[in-house]
């Protein structure tokens, strides 16, 4: 460029002659003419494509295999060099295969997609789930991540949960409202078999707890077309982004109510944050977004999933790949499920049978003693066999009444201790203990005398009504009533 700057300058300016410029730099007349003429060098220029000759009348086979391929299995599609090898063998190919890996190239780049800039609305949001890999509890394990992200203000929250379902599906939706203090008018989703049951053409079938949500909240929902994530790209570039800036290197929790204090508080410390493009921090930004957003309905919303199941011989009820016991009196009943993320309600109609806290693994058995206590008593030889009494720690004054009955009763006494054992039905453990210390305090060990006093010691003493202080009440006299019309019921 130097050399090119110098002959302009020479011959233009200072007035030198062409036939010394080809002289000193030795070049020829066209080459200088070119230099005289541009002022920068034009590059080489083809007036016409290349000729292909053993390529050419292959091109169209090329794109018909391209064309082909986007309806075939993404992992079953055309390498390039698989395509040379079908036009060598199927066609009669006759070229070098670097001449075909050059075509496929510059077809594949012909043909990827343009996207259009969009514009974001105050208001919008968009949800997606994500996976990520921590240590909970000591365990590593992959937990989902639901990630909700506002793209007009670019502020994004993220909770973690053990699983992808309907009712982290809730949950994820909940914490996000709460973290944003208002409900986004517009939430973009994929089409996840927790919101869509069936598709048909461009219309969605939602399912029921889809539309429970969206009749709580009052937002409006939107769904990409089908393998199009694309269209709601932000929140997908934010699951990237929480999983490799909060989650690097693999971090440790105790709990999960740890971990999403964790990530709570990250998504709050990036809200001061101005991200390029931005005119502001996305805390700013955000007040936009709320001022468009919907307010909090007053009643909170219930986190869980339904499901019909039927109890089994055992008293058993399985939910979610767990088996959850309920009282021997509703065996082989149907009841209702009800898992949210810490416990499971199990109903018989409308009466809650049993509550255990939920489990996220599967293929285990969660027993409630207490519910086998009324079988036990009819079947008092299963006592110290029975599952559902395995590890349950009692007292040792327990151990004593039971010794205590044995001895006196014999057979007779392993039923009357199990009669003792189901005042845990009504009362607490530590109750119940209290009661049997001051029953062997007295010698008496019977089922009958440990009601009493259990009862005696649980009732709450009724309030005097003192008339101290309050001398107009005294003058208030209040006439006995007369007993006698009673007689004329026994006549």
């Amino acid at each position: 460029m130097n050399e090119w700057t110098e002959i302009r300058r020479k011959v233009l300016v200072e007035g030198a002659s062409k036939r010394s410029i080809r002289r000193d730099y030795n070049i020829g007349s066209a080459a200088l003419e070119k230099i005289l003429a541009n002022s920068e060098p034009p590059g080489y220029r083809q007036s016409a494509a290349r000729p292909k000759p053993r390529l050419g009348q292959f091109l169209g086979v090329i794109d018909e295999i391209l064309e082909a391929d986007k309806t075939a299995p993404p992992k079953q599609r055309h390498t390039a060099r698989r395509i040379y090898e079908r036009l060598r063998d199927e066609y009669g190919y006759t070229g070098c295969s670097s001449q075909v890996r050059a075509a496929v190239a510059r077809e594949r780049l012909r043909r990827k997609e343009v996207f259009v800039p969009l514009s974001h609305r105050p208001g919008h949001a968009q949800f997606d789930f994500g996976e990520a890999t921590v240590i909970v509890a000591g365990v590593e394990q992959k937990v989902a991540l639901a990630v909700m992200t506002l793209p007009y203000s670019d502020a994004y929250f993220v909770s973690a949960y053990p699983r992808e379902c309907t009712e982290t599906f809730h949950a994820g939706h909940l914490a996000a409202f709460d973290f944003f203090g208002a409900v986004p008018l517009r939430t973009s989703y994929d089409n996840t078999s927790i919101a869509v049951s069936k598709i048909v053409g461009r219309e969605r079938d939602l399912t029921r707890e889809f539309l429970r949500l969206q009749s709580h909240f009052l937002f409006e929902a939107h769904f990409c077309r089908v393998r199009r994530g694309n269209e709601k790209g932000h929140v997908e570039t934010h699951v990237g982004y929480s999983r490799r800036n909060l989650l690097v290197p693999v971090p440790s929790f105790s709990s999960f109510a740890e971990l999403n204090e964790y990530l709570a508080a990250a998504c709050y410390a990036d809200l001061f944050r101005r991200v390029r493009g931005k005119t502001a921090t996305k805390a700013v930004l955000l007040q936009a977004d709320r001022a468009a957003m919907v307010a909090l309905p007053p009643s909170r919303f219930e986190v869980r999933r339904v499901e019909q199941a039927s109890a089994n011989s055992l008293s058993l009820v399985r939910f979610d790949r767990n088996d959850y016991s309920v009282p021997t009196a509703f065996a082989h009943h149907g009841v209702t499920c009800l898992g949210g993320i810490d416990e499971v309600r199990i109903l018989c109609g409308t009466e809650v049978v049993a509550t255990h806290v939920r489990s996220w693994d599967k293929e285990g058995v969660f027993f409630d003693f207490r519910h086998y206590l009324a079988l036990l008593e009819r079947k008092p030889g299963a006592l110290d066999f029975a599952r559902p009494l395995e590890g349950v720690q009692l007292p040792e004054c327990l151990k004593t009444l039971r010794r205590r009955l044995e001895a006196d009763l014999g057979h007779t006494g392993t039923r009357e201790f199990i009669k003792v054992l189901r005042l845990l039905e009504r009362a607490t453990m530590a109750e119940l203990a209290g009661a049997v210390i001051e029953a062997l305090s007295i010698r008496a060990t019977g089922a009958d005398a440990i009601t009493c006093i259990l009862e005696h010691r649980t009732e709450v003493p009724i309030g005097l009504f003192s008339l101290d202080g309050r001398p107009h009440l005294k003058e208030v006299a209040v006439e006995a009533p007369d007993l006698t019309v009673y007689r004329s019921l026994t006549a």
